[in-house]
């Protein structure tokens, strides 16, 4: 049964939910067995990628090539039309459609977009930081938290991981927006944890790219064209399955694949000793074929009775290691993948829905993304929203905005009474008429909104408009190398600030935890 709670207020656009659409016949399967790519770049912009130009041309001249990668990123760093915060292309609102989209493009390494494991910040934004802030010594924002126990079940396994208990992991999953699925901000927190804690494995990717910004770092992944897809943005599965990720994957026939490996180059993400294939059994079910190391591992009968969870886990020696799950004909409905290691440590599942407002969530049946959530069993769950909300401004009424979001987390709150969880506060964001920065007035009303609940529902909250600067902030970090030239994404230099952040905020809260259960 799938979930019933609705609003009674239209949905207003998504710019940002879409997909590499086309028609049904894409073109043919490529199956490189080279998929390396270099580690480091230039710091990124998410919105930047062949993918994302692709959409562009789709979108403005139907069906022409994307020839040129390099426009796109170009196009993000050109002057502002006056009046206008967006320069993203556009994208199909999410609608009650109810149906599949095909992916027609292939899901490769875009080296553009990884995040360089070193950032340089440039010298005018570490000017707007504290000097203990900018050597990584204090937050400029605590995780705030009334309840005084909000963190404390990521904190015990934190601490397990540290004492080196065997078989300890302390698993974080980060829901989010376009920033997520760019991996943006959590590429960070995850390198920081993973280099205090250790390395526990990648966590959980989508079998491919579901929106053009979507990538993940400290990984290889590649999928051929061909899935067809529903998603939380639409269009929507009818059964209102969509697996963990938000996203439902259907093979048409025999060839589709997706495959997911160890980093090749890089301090992160080398190794692995456990793989984990998220599907679904259904009466329609087909048969798909498990590879790892190009040796058949398994093939599976995905047929059942009755609609039902499926996870297959595979243990491997740890090590560099590659897995591929491939159709042999209609009806395989997968989800995704994830990694780990048999070694204690940090994963981080960065779970990015382009166009998603957290309400979206909840377009998942109730009992599906219950048992979903279950079978990651995070120490922490992570929530970053309010970009597309702020794009809705008060369409969307933000008495509505309050209670749908409060209903998300009391049901994600409910499937994880033993899991922290934490709000990450919405960034400032601006809009710019002549020399002029103005933030969007929603954006502060945003942020206690989300505070509010945060309260209610017993979760955290790191207020990132106020470490921002507050109003007004997002023209400066623009000016500064942080923003982008969107005036609502941060730059690849701002999201190592808001991961760095993050960390900062989330050790300073652990070490006054542990200062504290160490007194008697």
């Amino acid at each position: 049964m799938t979930s019933t709670r609705s609003t009674s207020a239209p949905e207003p656009p998504a710019h940002e939910a879409s997909a590499h659409e086309a028609p049904a016949h894409g073109p043919p399967a490529h199956d490189p067995s080279d998929n390396g790519a270099p580690a480091t770049s230039p710091p990124r912009n998410g919105l930047a990628s062949p993918a994302a130009l692709a959409l562009a041309t789709l979108a403005l001249l139907v069906l022409v090539p994307y020839a040129h990668p390099s426009l796109w990123r170009l196009r993000l760093l050109t002057a502002l039309p006056e009046g206008k915060g967006l320069v993203v292309v556009p994208a199909p609102a999410p609608t009650a459609s109810v149906g599949e989209t095909t992916l027609a493009m292939e899901t490769t390494e875009q080296a553009e977009l990884r995040q360089p494991e070193e950032v340089a910040l440039p010298a005018a934004a570490v000017e707007l930081m504290p000097a203990a802030v900018a050597s990584e010594g204090k937050p400029p924002r605590p995780i705030e938290d009334p309840s005084g126990k909000a963190m404390t079940p990521f904190f015990r396994a934190l601490a397990a991981v540290e004492r080196k208990a065997p078989g300890s992991i302390a698993r974080v999953t980060y829901f989010g927006d376009s920033i997520v699925a760019s991996d943006f901000v959590t590429a960070t927190l995850r390198r920081k944890l993973q280099k205090r804690f250790g390395d526990a494995g990648h966590g959980f990717m989508l079998m491919a790219n579901a929106w053009p910004g979507y990538f993940h770092n400290d990984v290889v992944r590649f999928a051929g064209p061909g899935w067809q897809v529903s998603r939380v943005v639409g269009p929507f599965a009818k059964d209102g399955l969509y697996g963990l990720g938000g996203v439902s994957f259907r093979s048409q026939g025999a060839g589709v694949f997706s495959r997911f490996a160890t980093a090749e180059t890089g301090t992160y993400g080398r190794a692995v000793s456990r793989f984990a294939v998220d599907y679904l059994k259904h009466p329609d079910g087909g048969r798909m074929e498990v590879k790892i190391d190009g040796e058949s591992r398994e093939m599976i009968d995905t047929r059942a009775d009755e609609a039902a969870s499926a996870i297959a886990t595979y243990e491997v020696p740890d090590g560099p290691h590659t897995l591929e799950v491939r159709a042999h004909g209609p009806g395989v409905r997968a989800f995704g993948v994830w990694m780990e290691r048999d070694t204690p440590g940090v994963v981080l599942d960065a779970i990015g829905i382009q166009g998603c407002r957290i309400r979206f969530l909840d377009k998942s049946d109730d009992a599906h993304f219950a048992e979903q959530l279950r079978a990651r069993s995070p120490s922490l769950t992570v929530f970053q929203y309010g970009m597309n909300e702020s794009e809705d401004g008060e369409l969307f009424p933000l008495d509505q905005v309050e209670s749908t979001m409060k209903a998300v987390l009391d049901q994600v709150r409910t499937a994880l009474p033993e899991s922290s969880c934490l709000l990450v506060g919405p960034m400032d964001r601006a809009d710019k008429k002549g020399e002029v920065y103005r933030s969007r007035p929603v954006i502060p009303k945003l942020a206690a909104i989300q505070r509010r609940v945060a309260a209610q529902v017993g979760c955290g909250y790191f207020d990132t408009f106020g470490a921002m600067g507050g109003s007004g902030s997002m023209g400066i970090w623009v000016q500064r190398g942080l923003g982008g030239a969107d005036l609502a994404h941060p730059s690849g230099a701002g999201a190592e600030v808001i991961g760095r952040w993050l960390y900062l905020a989330l050790m300073e809260a652990y070490e006054g935890w542990k200062a504290s259960a160490a007194r008697p």
